[in-house]
C-alpha cells in the first residue's frame, strides 16, 4: 500500500539513540523496560506494529518481531 518500513521511518524520525539502528533495541527480557512499554511488548502480536506508547522517554511505536516466552 506505499508504506515505509519502520527501520526507515525509525532512522528519519526516532531521537532515540537506537534511531541509529533503524529502531532495533535488541533483546531484553521482561521487567528491562519502563512499565508502560513492558505491557505491549509483552502481552500484544507478534508481527505488529504497537502503539503509540507514552513513557517517561516520549512517545513510541513498538514492531515486535519476534519473543522468547
Amino acid at each position: 500500500m506505499g508504506g515505509v518500513e519502520f527501520r526507515e521511518a525509525a532512522g528519519q524520525h526516532s531521537s532515540c539513540p537506537s534511531s541509529a539502528q533503524g529502531g532495533e533495541l535488541g533483546s531484553f527480557g521482561p521487567g528491562q523496560m519502563v512499565p508502560e512499554f513492558d505491557e505491549v511488548i509483552w502481552k500484544e502480536l507478534v508481527g505488529e506494529v504497537h502503539g503509540p506508547v507514552k513513557t517517561s522517554f516520549g512517545y513510541h511505536l513498538s514492531e515486535i518481531v519476534s519473543r522468547e516466552e
